[in-house]
């Protein structure tokens, strides 16, 4: 199936699906940091929220694709040998891990919910249907950027803890075979290609339990829901099950590509060669579905605006004129405001 000869560019056919599966990753890229700042700027005293974080990891993932193959068509034609082992290796695999990791951190949503009500008392007062990231209460005159980009007044679950620890150790892992590789180049016994075939290998069959996590819980949480007689939830039920439906599919077809073919190391393109439609396939089955369906569809299903926060400081300024030094002193209403439209917009939906 591969083979390609040394210092030449891919076929015609090849080279083209990676032109689009670039521009399509790229416009998805494009429309997650769009909707990320209109959705910052309707609401940024809330800080890091799930829609946000999720549209911040979709985003960087699809980022990450558009360079590896903008890189990689450059590599094949300009013979970057080194672009071959360690470096290819590491762009191929980030944003695979941030694509991941996103839909980790939704099955962790799912889990709170199915289990809410045996984890009432396991995490302090922390809801799972309150914001993803919560920040504590912040000065009002605190510059927007720094309540942006602070994370360290942020709380999460427990579950998402996990899920941020397990990111970690994967990357870890991932940065550790990227060294193996780099000192496979060189005479010595180990082999570069071996190690990047078994991470990718491991990699897919923990996607493909993730897709039958996702399709368990979507399940159970689709039959809660059921329950539930009212307008917004069937809209939700049907959201959960799309996404399940999605993630099954997707997450199933990239796994088999991956486990029975060597297509996510097309980048080791000086030792191979390429059958360029066959190849091309095989790739738009890989990266378009494997990646790009799940994360437009995840974006379209957050693709409502929280409602606008509106702070008024010329009353909260009045109001507290006229309390007496004995009286019980308020929460600002900026705060007030906050904490109410987190919890609201966060009980809309469990996505």
């Amino acid at each position: 199936m591969l083979e390609l000869r040394e210092g030449s560019c891919y076929p015609k056919a090849l080279v083209g699906v990676n032109v689009g599966l670039a521009c399509v990753d790229g416009v998805i890229a494009a429309l997650a940091f769009c909707q990320l700042m209109r959705i910052h700027s309707r609401n940024s005293q809330l800080g890091w929220t799930r829609q946000k974080v999720f549209h911040l990891m979709i985003g960087s993932s699809n980022l990450g694709y558009f360079f590896y193959f903008v890189l990689s068509l450059v590599a094949a034609c300009k013979g970057w040998l080194w672009w071959s082992n360690f470096c290819g290796f590491v762009v191929m695999a980030l944003p695979k891990i941030l694509f991941v990791a996103a839909f980790f951190l939704l099955l962790s949503f799912w889990i709170d919910l199915c289990h809410q009500s045996n984890d009432d008392d396991e995490d302090e007062g922390y809801c799972p249907r309150e914001a993803l990231l919560e920040k504590r209460r912040t000065d009002s005159n605190t510059n927007g950027c720094r309540r942006c980009f602070s994370f360290w007044a942020i709380r999460t679950g427990s579950r998402q803890r996990i899920v941020i620890l397990v990111t970690v150790i994967v990357f870890a892992i991932m940065i550790a075979c990227a060294v193996l590789i780099w000192i496979g180049m060189g005479k010595n016994p180990i082999d570069s290609e071996v190690v990047a075939q078994v991470y990718v290998d491991l990699f897919a069959i923990a996607v493909l339990l993730l897709g039958g996590a996702l399709a368990c819980y979507g399940l159970i949480l689709f039959l809660k829901m059921r329950k539930v007689r009212s307008e917004q939830a069937s809209s939700e039920k049907w959201k959960v099950a799309g996404l399940a439906i999605v993630s099954v599919v997707c997450f199933t077809s990239s796994a088999i590509v991956t486990i029975s073919t060597n297509i996510p190391l097309i980048y080791y393109w000086h030792q191979e060669e390429i059958d360029g439609v066959y190849t091309s396939l095989l790739l738009v089955l890989y990266y378009f579905t494997g990646s790009s369906v799940p994360s437009a569809f995840v974006l379209w299903v957050m693709r409502e605006l929280p409602p606008p926060l509106v702070i008024n400081r010329e009353q909260e300024t009045r109001t507290i004129t006229f309390i007496r030094d004995d009286s019980v002193t308020l929460p600002p209403q900026s705060w007030t405001a906050a904490t109410s439209m987190s919890n609201q917009g966060s009980r809309a939906s469990p996505i």
